[in-house]
C-alpha cells in the first residue's frame, strides 16, 4: 500500500528501475553509511596511530606532525558552514559518494611517499646489501654511514614527502564534509519516527568505534617492517623492540583507502528521495507519519527559500545571536576544552606511552584501541542512559557535566606523578667525568665516532650508549642464520660487570607503573565522556528552534577552529620543548631521539589537565546561570499565581523568562 507522500516523491523515472531493489530501503542505506563512516574514520584515525613511526621514518618534529594531523580540519572547516545551506537542494547520496571517493584518493596519496622515496636507512654494525659500513669503534671511521654526504636528492625528498602528505590531508578534510551531515539528514527524512533514533544511534556508535579500529589496524600494520615490499625478511637486522624499527605505516592507508572506495559505490545508486519507512501498525499510525513527513518538509522552508547571498548575509547575524546566549557560549567553550584534550590524547598518546614506558609502537596502539577508546564509548553510553532514565532538566544536565568533570580531575591528577625517569644515556643525561653533556667520552676518543650515529645499546653497567662506537665496542656477535646482533664485546667505555653490551635501549625501568597508569587514564576518559550527551542537550534546548541547524553548524565549526586545528600543534610544540637530543639530517633538526621523560609527562599531561579544568569551570558557570534562571522563573510564577503578592509587588510584575 503506497502513501500519497510516496507517490509525489517519485515522479522521476528512477523509481521504475529501483522498484524492489535494496536501494529503496533506508535500512540498507544505514548499513552502507555505517560501513562508509567506519572506513572514513580508519583513514583519518590511522595517521594518529602511526604518527611516531612517520616522524622516525622522515625525520619530523612533533610540531610538524601535529600540524599534519590537524591539517585535514582546514579543508573541512572552510566548507562545513555551507552544508546547512545546501541541505536537501542537492542529490545527497551522490554528494556523499563523491566525498567518499575524495577521501579514498587522500588515503592512497598518504601512502605515496613510501613509493617515491628510497629504502629506509639506519646505522648498523653488520654489513648488508645496502651498505658495507659499520658503526663499531674503528680508528679510521671515514666509512661510517652517518658521515655520508647529504645529496641534493635526499634534501629535496623531505619537502616532497611533506607536500604530498599535506595535500592528502586537505583532500581528506574536503571529502569528509558531506558524509556525516548529509547521511544523518537523509536518514532523518526517510526513516520512521520510531526507528530514526535507533539508526542515528548506530551511526554515532560507529563514529566512536572507528578510531579504536584505526588504532588496532595501526597495531597490526606496524608489526611489519616498513620496506617489506623492497627487502627480504633475512636482510632486516632490526627487531620490533629496537628504537630504530620503523613499521609498515603506509600499508594501513592502502587498506583503509580501498575500503572507502568500495563503500562509496552504492551511493551512486540511491535515489534523491525514497519512500518514507513504514513500520507495522495501525492505519492511523501511517497517517500520522504522513503528517509528520509533511511537517518535516515544511520545517526547513525558511532556509530553503534563501539564496546563497542571503544565507551568507544571515549567517553572521545568527552567529552573533547565539554567541550572545551565555549558556550556548559556555557549553561550546566547555566542549572546545574537552575536544582540545581529546585532540592531544588521540594524536600523541601512543608516542607518550612508547617513550614513558619503553613500549613498541604496535603495543601502544593496541592499548589505546582496546582500552582507552572503548572506555570513552562506555562513558558516552552511560551518560546518555542516565539522561534518559531520570528525564533531567537543563539544570540537572549541567550538574551532571560538572560532576563528571570534577571526578575526571580527581582521577587524572595522580597521572602527573605516575611515570618513569629518563634513562641514563652516556654523554647526554649521564656522565662520570667532568665533561658532562659532551657527546664524546674520553674512553672513545680514538674511535672518532660521528655525532649523528644512532644505534642504541645497553651496557652491562646499565648505562645506555647512542651507538656501539660511543661505547668503544670493537667486536660484535651475530646469529648466523638471521644476521641479528646478539651482543657487543671489547667495549672500552664499559668497565663494570664485563665490557659487553646488548642491542637496544636500556628502557625506563618502571614497567610496574604501566598498569595503574592505563587504569586511571581509562577511568578519567570514562568520567569525562559522561558529559558528552548532557552537553549536547544543553545546546539543543537552550537555543531558538529556528536557529537549531545553524547553531549546531556553528558549534562544530568552533570546535574545529578552536580545538581540533590548534590542539595537535600545541601539544606537538610542548613535546618538542622536552627534547634533549635531536637527530640531524642534512644539517637540519629532524626527529627527537631522547626526551626528558619527567618534563614530557608534566607538559603533555599538564596540558590535558589544564583543558579539563577549563571544561569544569565552564560547566560550573552554566550550572550557576541555569540555577539563577530557575529561581527567577519560579519566583515570577509564584508572584503571578498569588494576586495579593502581585499587588505588593506593584509594578515589578515581570513576565517569567521562558525556560530554555
Amino acid at each position: 500500500m503506497t502513501s500519497t507522500a510516496t507517490k509525489s516523491s517519485y515522479a522521476d523515472p528512477t523509481r521504475k528501475t529501483l522498484c524492489g531493489s535494496p536501494f529503496l530501503s533506508i535500512k540498507f542505506f544505514v548499513f552502507c553509511h555505517g560501513l562508509l563512516q567506519l572506513s572514513q574514520l580508519l583513514v583519518s584515525g590511522y595517521l594518529k596511530s602511526s604518527i611516531s613511526t612517520i616522524e622516525r621514518r622522515y625525520g619530523l618534529s612533533s610540531r610538524t606532525s601535529g600540524l599534519l594531523a590537524s591539517f585535514n580540519e582546514v579543508g573541512n572547516t572552510l566548507l562545513i558552514v555551507f552544508i546547512s545551506y545546501f541541505g536537501s537542494r542537492v542529490h545527497r547520496p551522490r554528494f556523499i559518494g563523491a566525498g567518499a571517493l575524495l577521501v579514498s584518493l587522500a588515503g592512497f596519496l598518504m601512502s605515496l611517499p613510501h613509493f617515491i622515496t628510497g629504502p629506509y636507512e639506519f646505522d648498523q654494525s653488520v654489513a648488508s646489501t645496502f651498505s658495507n659500513t659499520t658503526d663499531l669503534c674503528q680508528p679510521r671511521s671515514w666509512a661510517n654511514l652517518s658521515d655520508a654526504n647529504c645529496t641534493p636528492r635526499a634534501s629535496r625528498e623531505n619537502h616532497e614527502v611533506l607536500l604530498v602528505m599535506f595535500i592528502a590531508q586537505a583532500l581528506l578534510g574536503i571529502g569528509g564534509v558531506p558524509i556525516q551531515p548529509f547521511g544523518i539528514s537523509y536518514i532523518d527524512d526517510f526513516a520512521s519516527k520510531r526507528n530514526s533514533p535507533l539508526y542515528l544511534g548506530i551511526l554515532f556508535s560507529v563514529t566512536v568505534i572507528g578510531p579504536g579500529v584505526a588504532f588496532m589496524l595501526g597495531s597490526a600494520m606496524l608489526q611489519f617492517y616498513v620496506d617489506i615490499d623492497k627487502v627480504s625478511g633475512a636482510e632486516v637486522q632490526l627487531t620490533h623492540e629496537d628504537p630504530r624499527w620503523v613499521g609498515a605505516w603506509w600499508l594501513g592507508f592502502l587498506v583503509a583507502a580501498s575500503l572507502v572506495a568500495l563503500s562509496a559505490v552504492p551511493y551512486f545508486f540511491f535515489p534523491r528521495e525514497m519512500p518514507k519507512e513504514v513500520v507495522s501498525g495501525k492505519q492511523s499510525d501511517s497517517k500520522k507519519k504522513e503528517d509528520m513527513l509533511s511537517q518535516l518538509r515544511a520545517r526547513p522552508e525558511h532556509t530553503q527559500n534563501l539564496s546563497l547571498g542571503e544565507f551568507i548575509k544571515r549567517f553572521p547575524l545568527v552567529l552573533l545571536r547565539n554567541l550572545r546566549h551565555p549558556v550556548y557560549l559556555l557549553v561550546v567553550l566547555a566542549q572546545v576544552n574537552i575536544s582540545a584534550m581529546v585532540a592531544g590524547l588521540a594524536t600523541f598518546m601512543g608516542k607518550f606511552l612508547e617513550r614513558q614506558f619503553s613500549l613498541t609502537a604496535s603495543f601502544a596502539n593496541m592499548i589505546i584501541g582496546a582500552v582507552n577508546i572503548p572506555g570513552a564509548m562506555v562513558g558516552i553510553v552511560v551518560g546518555g542512559a542516565i539522561l534518559k532514565r531520570f528525564q533531567m532538566s537543563l539544570r540537572q544536565c549541567s550538574a551532571m557535566c560538572v560532576l563528571g568533570m570534577l571526578l575526571c580531575l580527581l582521577v587524572a591528577f595522580p597521572l602527573l606523578f605516575l611515570g618513569c625517569p629518563t634513562q641514563k644515556v652516556a654523554g647526554i643525561t649521564y656522565s662520570d667525568s667532568s665533561e658532562f653533556g659532551h657527546h664524546e667520552l674520553e674512553c672513545n676518543l680514538q674511535c672518532n665516532c660521528p655525532e649523528k650515529a644512532y644505534n642504541p645499546i645497553c651496557g652491562s653497567n646499565s648505562i645506555e650508549y647512542t651507538s656501539p662506537c660511543s661505547a668503544g665496542c670493537r667486536a660484535v656477535n651475530i646469529q648466523e642464520d638471521t644476521n641479528i646482533v646478539l651482543n657487543y664485546t671489547n667495549c672500552s667505555c664499559i668497565s663494570r660487570n664485563g665490557s659487553f653490551a646488548t642491542p637496544g635501549t636500556c628502557g625506563t625501568g618502571c614497567s610496574h607503573l604501566f598498569l595503574p597508569f592505563v587504569v586511571l587514564s581509562c577511568l578519567a576518559g570514562i568520567l569525562a565522556s559522561t558529559s558528552h550527551t548532557p552537553s549536547f542537550m544543553l545546546i539543543l534546548r537552550s537555543i531558538q528552534p529556528e536557529d537549531k541547524s545553524f547553531a549546531v553548524g556553528i558549534q562544530f565549526m568552533l570546535l574545529r577552529v578552536l580545538a581540533w586545528m590548534p590542539g595537535p600543534i600545541l601539544y606537538g610544540s610542548a613535546i618538542d620543548t622536552t627534547c634533549i637530543l635531536w637527530e640531524k639530517r642534512c644539517d637540519r633538526k629532524a626527529a627527537c631521539r631522547y626526551y626528558d621523560n619527567t618534563l614530557f609527562r608534566q607538559r603533555y599531561l599538564g596540558l590535558q589537565f589544564f583543558f579539563e579544568v577549563g571544561a569544569f569551570l565552564c560547566f560550573m558557570a552554566v550550572y550557576v546561570i541555569l540555577r539563577k534562571q530557575e529561581r527567577e522563573a519560579s519566583k515570577a510564577t509564584e508572584t503571578k499565581a498569588d494576586p495579593e503578592k502581585e499587588k505588593l509587588a506593584g509594578k515589578s510584575t515581570k513576565t517569567p523568562e521562558s525556560k530554555v
